[in-house]
């Protein structure tokens, strides 16, 4: 059990800020684009002078000001929680002290601060907060705040009353939300993932306070407007998710963000009470999440949301704790594992993010896998009123495919690839039509890029263009807004096409791909077609050091990490006049966004004056890991351009036929 770090005031509340936060993503270098350092988080001002840049700069802004004061808000009230949960569950007389001082100090900052209505400096397209700028900030920081109330108040009813105090401050916080809401319905946007932390903070909220009031003799109030109402969370579970669980962004951050919303606002249910539908939901959810990580534990940021952040994998390791309470076999030991090791060699020892010794993990997952006081009295854990549900699965798919989102899965030889070709996302897509990543079990050889914190509009910008990904251009500009359609799948490969018009991605272009799982490989085959002579492309992007060697007709890669990957390329276009030569151009290029300063190389393989261009890629693992197999030697186009050969350096020749939407 991680122990946590002493508090240095000798009141503890001493430290909170009494200020009102901003926007957290605009903790951010203005000149390098990466998030800033968490210097002097939690504690009750920014550093003096400015807060440090991780390649040297020291930045002092109003906007990074309000950002730091978000983080710090955030942190205290995670440390609250902690303390809660900790002394709730092992009679820790000083952690309960520590916990309602900074209870009590919260409400009365709150009333100080946030007393005066929403946030008047909030950007005007913003949902807008008390506390914060955004509603959404303030619903994050309420449920921390409400879950420890929650902890005190139940764990010990008789000294309940240290906490009324607060109870302005949980009412205050549950009707912002309601209102929140009732703004988000109102516009048409009750899918949005607001909603699932404006019904989390409502849900934990009341619920906190009305074990606070018990304990004075009133009756608890029901939450069901909460839970099961028409715009509760578990209407919202089903309305912005898809029958296969990703949520309707197709974005990995924003789907666990509102996963562990939901799950956080459950607490004291049994799963098995649940209505069928909505458990049958969360469950494929949850499920989502473990069907798109490699078996390593990387997680792909498909559009936006941030590849690696400390904080993101707290989040993760609280999630995955959650989940392992809600449905048995939740499959994301991994991923937690991996998110406490980035975590660690990202932060160090007294960074601030991890508020424990040296800067180490604070417990807060340790405790939600360690709460018997609040469940059923055995050891086991107690998040939940009853037991991990128990569900059938089917072994996993070598190809799995979630059709309405878009986001393909596969895995087979040594590589895990997700290709996306669906709905662009709303504000949080990315023009990644038709991007193919590419993963080893521990190396993100082809990732997808991730986003910056959002206040750096030109950096956000990169990340979420066509020139960040490893996709199809046209003329080297970002196409428009697009959806892609599933051509054709079976049990080893899948076929995935986008058409553009005057509307939609490149007017006049089309592109198909279509990837297999080989025989001890990977074969990915993209088509591209104009009904012009343009500049077409295909990019590589990686995130690992890539050798580049053209050898003839064909190109060798090789991607180097904890697993090594080799490609093996062809490609041929024609114009107008015929045959078209097809070039590979490497350039240095920024690295995924959790620094945009790391180089890389950038491969363009493209082809000038063309109407139609076929690239062709093979790629290998490490032989340990692909299940054997001769390596391959060199691929090749058929002349009708119908089939795909792979030779072998045992001279074994295996033949691909491609799909009609391929031959011209």
């Amino acid at each position: 059990m991680t122990s946590l770090a002493p508090v240095t005031t000798d009141a503890p509340a001493a430290g909170l800020p009494r200020e009102r936060g901003g926007w957290w993503h605009d903790f951010v270098c203005p000149t390098h684009g990466t998030e800033l350092l968490h210097d002097g988080i939690p504690g009750p001002v920014p550093p003096a002078g400015g807060v440090r840049c991780p390649h040297g700069c020291v930045v002092d802004t109003d906007l990074v000001r309000g950002a730091w004061l978000v983080l710090s808000h955030q942190a205290w009230a995670r440390r609250a929680r902690v303390l809660a949960h900790r002394a709730a569950r092992t009679g820790d007389e000083a952690a309960r002290a520590e916990a309602v001082s900074l209870l009590v100090g919260y409400a009365e900052v709150y009333a100080e601060v946030a007393g005066g209505g929403e946030h008047e400096r909030a950007q005007d397209w913003m949902l807008r907060g008390r506390l914060f700028h955004q509603a959404l900030t303030d619903a994050i920081w309420s449920v921390s705040i409400g879950h420890a109330v929650w902890s005190l108040a139940e764990a010990d009813p008789e000294r309940a009353a240290d906490l009324q105090p607060v109870l302005g401050l949980l009412d205050a916080t549950a009707e912002a939300a309601r209102a929140a809401r009732a703004r988000l319905v109102a516009d048409g946007r009750f899918t949005s993932n607001y909603t699932a932390w404006l019904n989390a903070a409502g849900r934990v909220c009341s619920r906190a306070a009305a074990l606070v009031r018990r304990s004075q003799g009133a009756t608890a109030v029901g939450d069901d407007e909460w839970l099961a109402g028409e715009h509760g969370q578990l209407a919202h579970a089903l309305a912005a998710s898809t029958p296969g669980g990703w949520e309707w962004e197709a974005s990995t951050y924003y789907h666990g963000f509102v996963v562990r919303a939901y799950l956080l606002s459950l607490r004291g249910t049994d799963p098995a009470e649940l209505p069928a539908e909505a458990r049958g939901r969360l469950v494929a959810m949850i499920d989502v999440l473990a069907g798109l990580a490699t078996d390593g534990g990387i997680l792909p940021s498909v559009h936006d949301g941030p590849s690696v952040r400390p904080a993101l994998g707290l989040e993760w390791t609280e999630l995955a704790a959650l989940a392992d309470g809600f449905v048995a076999d939740a499959g994301l030991d991994a991923v937690a594992a991996r998110a406490r090791d980035e975590a660690a060699a990202v932060h160090g020892p007294g960074s601030g993010q991890h508020p424990g010794p040296d800067g180490g993990p604070d417990g807060l997952e340790d405790e939600l896998r360690a709460m018997p006081w609040a469940g059923r009295g055995d050891g086991t854990g107690g998040w939940f009123a009853g037991p991990p549900l128990v569900v059938d699965r089917a072994p996993r798919a070598a190809v799995s495919v979630d059709e309405e989102v878009g986001i393909v899965v596969l895995r087979g030889a040594g590589i895990h690839a997700v290709l996306d070709h669906g709905p662009h996302g709303a504000g949080h897509g990315h023009h990644d039509k038709l991007s193919l990543a590419l993963y080893g079990r521990e190396t993100p050889w082809q990732p997808d890029p991730g986003q910056v914190p959002y206040g750096h509009s030109a950096w956000r910008a990169h990340y979420a263009s066509a020139a960040a990904h490893p996709v199809v251009r046209v003329d080297d500009e970002d196409p428009a807004e697009a959806t892609g359609r599933l051509v054709a799948r079976d049990e080893r490969s899948v076929t995935v096409e986008v058409r553009g018009d005057e509307a939609s991605w490149f007017d006049g272009a089309r592109a198909v791909r279509h990837v297999v799982l080989g025989d001890g490989y990977l074969l990915d085959v993209a088509h591209a077609s104009a009904d012009r002579p343009r500049r077409l492309a295909l990019g590589l992007r990686p995130d690992v050091p890539l050798g580049v060697r053209v050898d003839g007709d064909v190109v060798r890669t090789t991607w180097r990490g904890a697993e090594a990957l080799d490609g093996v390329h062809a490609a041929v276009a024609v114009g107008p006049d015929g045959a078209v030569p097809v070039r590979a151009a490497v350039r240095p290029g920024p690295g995924p966004a959790v620094d945009p300063q790391r180089e890389r190389a950038h491969v363009d393989w493209a082809a000038e004056g063309t109407t139609s261009a076929t690239w062709v890629s093979v790629f290998q693992a490490d032989a340990a890991v692909r299940g054997g197999g001769a390596d391959v030697a060199r691929v090749e186009l058929a002349d009708d351009g119908a089939e795909v050969r792979v030779h072998r350096a045992d001279g074994a020749v295996e033949a691909h036929r491609l799909p009609a939407e391929m031959t011209p």
